[in-house]
C-alpha cells in the first residue's frame, strides 16, 4: 500500500486531465482495503480504477482510493465452461488477452477496451455484440460504511445499457474487489456486428478463431480511436440514445442512412456518432481540446485542456443534437465534481 499527499491525477485518468489529490491510497489487498477504510474519513472518498471513464472537473479532497487488487484463478469448470476470477484492479484488456491465450472464450469481442476489470461490471462495458452481463457470473464488493464483503450476482447487478446498480443506487457504496467470468470452452463467434466480417476479409481470415477476432476488434478499435496514453480521451463519452420509433422513423425519412436499431416494439437506438457527426462536430477543434476527426462520439485533450473545457464542449453538442434531431443524448462518462 502506499500514500501519497497532495498529487497530481494526471497519470491516473485517461483524459490526461491534472488534478491533484489530497491523499491518494493505493490499495493491493482486501486487509489494506478494510484498514484504510477505518482510518480514514468517508464522506470524501473517491473510488478509481482504470480512470478511463471518468473526467474530473476540480482536485480532489479527502482521499482518492486506487484499486490494485491484482490475480487471475480457475475457480471452477465442466465440459463447456470455465469460471474465471480476476482482482477488481486488473487490467481489462491484459485480462481479455490471457483468456484468449487459455483458449477461454466470450470476451473477444471487448479487446482493447481501457480500464479495469472492476470497471467492467460497473458499466457493463459493451461492443461489437458483447456486454458484459452476457459473461457475467458473480463478483465480490468491499461495502465501504461497513469494510464487509458482498456478493452480487448477475440479477443484483441490475445491469442495463451501460449501466449498473453501482452506478445508480448504489454509486460510491461500494469498491468491486473481484469478478468472476462464466466463459466457453466451446466458441460461439460474433462476427455480424459492426465491421468486423469486413476486417477479417481484409486479414484474409477464412477459418474463424477468438483469436482472429480479437485481432480484427484491435484493428478496428486502433483504426477509428486515438489511443489515450497519447491523446487523452475516454472512449465513448455519451451513450447511443434509445427513442420512441416515431423520432426514428422521421429521422430516418429525412436522413435515410441514419442508423436506427429496434429495441423492442415501441423504441429503436440510434447510433450517437451519426447524429454528432451529421450535426458537424466531428473533427473541431478548440486550441488544445476538441471532438476526434475520425469518431466524433469521442471528445479528446490534446495536452493542457481542463475538465471545465471538456464539460463545456459536451454540454454544447448535447444542446446542438436536441435542436437538431429532438434528440436527448447522455453523457457515458462519469463526471467527477
Amino acid at each position: 500500500m502506499s500514500n501519497l499527499q497532495n498529487t497530481s491525477l494526471k497519470a491516473y485518468n485517461t483524459f490526461g486531465i491534472d488534478v491533484a489529490a489530497e491523499h491518494l491510497v493505493s490499495i493491493e489487498s482486501t486487509g489494506e482495503l478494510v484498514k484504510t477504510l477505518a482510518e480514514i474519513s468517508q464522506k470524501e472518498l473517491l473510488i478509481l480504477g482504470g480512470g478511463s471513464n471518468v473526467l474530473f472537473m476540480n482536485d480532489i479532497k479527502g482521499t482518492v482510493l486506487l484499486n490494485k487488487l491484482e490475480g487471475i484463478s480457475v475457480v471452477d469448470e465442466n465440459e463447456g465452461h470455465v469460471w474465471v476470477k480476476a482482482g477488481g484492479g486488473v487490467n481489462w484488456h491484459e485480462f481479455v488477452l490471457h483468456c484468449i491465450h487459455q483458449n477461454w472464450a466470450g470476451i473477444e469481442n471487448l479487446s482493447l477496451i481501457p480500464g479495469s476489470v472492476g470497471a467492467a461490471p460497473m458499466q457493463n462495458i459493451g461492443a461489437y455484440g458483447v456486454e458484459t452481463k452476457d459473461v457475467f457470473h458473480e463478483l465480490e464488493a468491499i461495502e465501504i460504511s461497513t469494510g464487509k464483503l458482498k456478493t452480487f450476482s448477475n440479477a443484483e447487478c441490475q445491469f442495463g445499457y451501460r449501466e449498473s446498480v453501482f452506478k445508480q443506487a448504489l454509486k460510491g457504496q461500494y469498491l468491486i474487489s473481484s469478478v468472476t467470468f462464466k466463459l466457453d470452452k466451446k466458441p460461439t463467434f460474433k462476427t455480424s456486428y459492426g465491421a468486423i466480417t469486413t476486417e477479417l476479409e481484409n486479414m484474409k481470415v477464412t477459418d474463424f478463431s477468438i483469436q482472429a477476432i480479437s485481432k480484427a476488434v484491435i484493428n478496428i478499435r486502433q483504426s477509428k480511436l486515438p489511443d489515450p496514453k497519447v491523446t487523452g480521451n475516454a472512449g465513448s463519452f455519451f451513450k447511443n440514445p434509445v427513442v420512441p420509433i416515431s423520432l426514428a422513423e422521421s429521422i430516418k425519412k429525412e436522413y435515410p442512412e441514419a442508423s436506427a436499431y429496434p429495441v423492442d416494439d415501441n423504441s429503436m437506438k440510434l447510433a450517437a456518432g451519426w447524429l454528432i457527426d451529421k450535426a458537424g462536430w466531428k473533427g473541431k477543434t478548440y486550441g488544445n481540446y476538441g471532438v476526434h476527426p475520425k469518431q466524433a462520439l469521442v471528445l479528446v485533450n490534446y495536452g493542457g485542456a481542463t475538465g471545465q473545457n471538456i464539460y463545456d464542449l459536451s454540454t454544447e453538442i448535447l444542446a446542438d443534437i436536441k435542436s437538431k434531431f429532438g434528440v436527448e443524448l447522455e453523457r457515458e462518462v462519469n463526471i467527477v465534481r
